[in-house]
């Protein structure tokens, strides 16, 4: 797998986010601004609900971009079998035959990247998974909670 296209991926995903968020807050900072929405009594709550909208929908618009600024500002480097997984890492687990891979990130966990034909979750360090990872090698053993109770992965590969 590529890990710079998959991070490319990840910030094409965020900028179209942000792109979305951003029309949407302007939106609705018209709409609580339009002299439509102005209250007609004191029980009128129209503008005020608008407002309060487009402020949540521009922290979080705020928010994406301090994302997309993380993902841009990261500096991924080559792991090896030796080294030791850090933000950056891509990590492939192995459990009972089947392999999942997992892109180390600094925001927007839970995110699927995508490169052609292959895929990684984003986990990042703030994450039960995350915290496991930090510091593991390849080799190493990490325990993942299912349903029917935790499961030991095996770090096959870190790139």
């Amino acid at each position: 797998m590529d890990k710079n296209a998959l991070i490319r991926s990840i910030i094409a995903q965020l900028e179209a986010e942000l792109a979305l968020q951003t029309e949407a807050a302007l939106g609705s900072r018209e709409e609580a601004t339009n002299e439509e929405s102005r209250a007609e009594d004191k029980f009128d709550m129209r503008s005020q609900s608008a407002a309060y909208l487009a402020a949540g929908q521009a922290q979080l618009a705020t928010e994406i971009a301090g994302s997309v600024a993380a993902w841009k500002a990261l500096s991924p480097r080559a792991f090896g079998a030796g080294d030791e997984i850090a933000t950056g890492a891509l990590v492939t687990l192995e459990a009972k035959g089947r392999m999942a891979s997992y892109l180390l990130g600094p925001h927007s966990g839970g995110r699927e990247a995508r490169d052609g034909d292959h895929s990684a979750t984003v986990v990042t360090a703030a994450s039960p998974l995350g915290r496991q990872l930090l510091g593991r090698k390849q080799g190493d053993l990490v325990h993942i909670a299912d349903r029917l109770g935790p499961v030991t992965h095996r770090v096959a590969c870190v790139e």
